[in-house]
């Protein structure tokens, strides 16, 4: 049973991480657009909408890697913040790495952008944060048996004993 609230607790902590990647990605890439003075106010309803398709981009190419380093940590009881920091960087990474072409002959990516490249790592590592602040920082503690609990201490011989019924 602790296994199952452990998964409940793994797929609500990567929803939120995805979340948070996606509000950081939707912001940088659109902050040359907010930073112009004469665009005026931005929308409401097309800002969520915006972050909206942020959140689904940024679970749906995270969703297999995040979960690996998920795994991974659960396996090993890792509970380390710089763990899931490079974890969610390197996941970052991995996505972004995902959507550029790859040249077979030369063995390179071609067409890396190093802006984006940068804002992709840096909304993982924030996911990562997010991941362990919710679900890392118990990592692997499901399987661990319960504490017992000690016994109180013994009465000393000179107080009076409660009266039996």
């Amino acid at each position: 049973m602790a296994l199952i609230g452990r998964i409940v607790v793994i797929l609500v902590a990567f929803l939120i991480a995805c979340f948070a990647a996606g509000m950081i990605v939707v912001a940088a890439i659109l902050f040359p657009e907010f930073s112009d003075l004469g665009a005026g106010p931005v929308d409401d309803g097309a800002l969520n909408v915006i972050l909206g398709f942020g959140f689904i981009f940024v679970s749906g190419f995270a969703l297999l890697p995040a979960m690996i380093v998920a795994a991974i940590t659960e396996a090993f009881s890792i509970r380390s913040l710089l763990a899931y920091a490079v974890g969610g960087g390197l996941v970052g990474l991995a996505c972004y790495l995902g959507l550029v072409p790859f040249d077979t002959d030369t063995l390179q990516f071609e067409g890396i952008v190093r802006r984006h490249l940068e804002i992709m790592t840096g909304a993982g590592i924030v996911a990562g944060l997010v991941y362990w602040m919710i679900a890392g920082r118990n990592a692997g503690a499901w399987r661990e048996p319960p504490r017992s609990l000690k016994p109180p201490p013994p009465l000393p011989s000179n107080t009076p004993q409660p009266p039996s019924l």
